[in-house]
């Protein structure tokens, strides 16, 4: 028992035990509050992490291609300088399959050569933005073609060029590796004489169709041009052959997957 002075006071030694008998209220969360927030939490992380999954996916593709097309720019410019020519097609590339090939090659660490086979530097089928399996990887850019994979991992198929064109490329950014979707990991890229390196220009039939109908005058692309080439052949799956126009939609803007 602690001592009590007469005048109702504990003595001084004896202040530790005075805690002992006061009413100290703690504060808590309850079960249900703690059930309420958790499932708050959940909802919001189910509202957004899809969408910063996908924005990083995004982004992830645009560096994966932003390295084939670095690489792709430097090797040109350095074939160029090698052989002390004025432009590419002075240097050697005469828009055959066979020079284009060639020009990869001696330019690229290759890791699998596939020559004329699409497959294993390829993944066996791919499809469009919608769902729409694209017909053939062959009937888009002129039949022949030679493809490799390239030390980044990328695979890259080359084919005749035509007109301004040069090259036409089909690169894969990641190889074998899904999705396999045009616009996602696969992009159509064309190298122009002056150097460019930009999507096709087409043109319509003057009813407003067939717009996949090669403008081999043309040396490069207008941004509009490109937009009309995104909704027409990447967006679109209206064509089964066609699926060109992703690469000039991620030029136009700024080197972001907007869409």
């Amino acid at each position: 028992m602690n001592k009590i002075c007469k005048n109702g006071f504990i003595p001084a030694k004896d202040v530790r035990y005075a805690g002992t008998f006061s009413n100290v209220r703690k504060i808590a969360f309850t079960l249900a509050e703690v059930l309420v927030t958790l499932a708050i939490i959940g909802v919001v992380s189910a509202m957004t992490v899809p969408t910063l999954m996908q924005n990083h996916q995004r982004k992830t593709y645009v560096t994966q291609l932003h390295k084939v097309y670095n690489e792709l720019s430097q090797a040109l410019i350095q074939y160029q300088n090698d052989k002390n020519a004025v432009n590419l097609f002075e240097a050697g590339l005469n828009r055959t399959t066979d020079s284009n090939y060639n020009f990869i090659k001696s330019y690229f660490k290759i890791t699998a050569d596939c020559g004329d086979d699409f497959t294993p530097c390829m993944a066996e089928s791919y499809k469009k933005l919608d769902g729409t399996i694209i017909k053939s990887l062959s009937t888009v850019t002129g039949g022949s073609h030679k493809c490799v994979t390239v030390a980044s991992g990328a695979s890259i198929c080359v084919y005749k060029g035509i007109g301004n064109i040069l090259i036409q490329i089909a690169a894969d950014i990641n190889g074998q590796k899904g999705p396999n979707i045009a616009g996602r990991d696969l992009f159509i890229m064309y190298v122009y004489n002056n150097g460019v390196i930009d999507d096709l220009v087409t043109k319509c039939n003057n009813d407003n169709t067939n717009c996949g109908v090669w403008d081999g005058t043309a040396s490069s692309p207008t941004s509009e041009q490109r937009e009309e080439m995104f909704e027409i052949a990447c967006k679109e799956g209206s064509t089964k052959v066609n699926y060109h126009g992703c690469f000039g939609k991620i030029l136009n803007d700024n080197w972001e997957m907007t869409y």
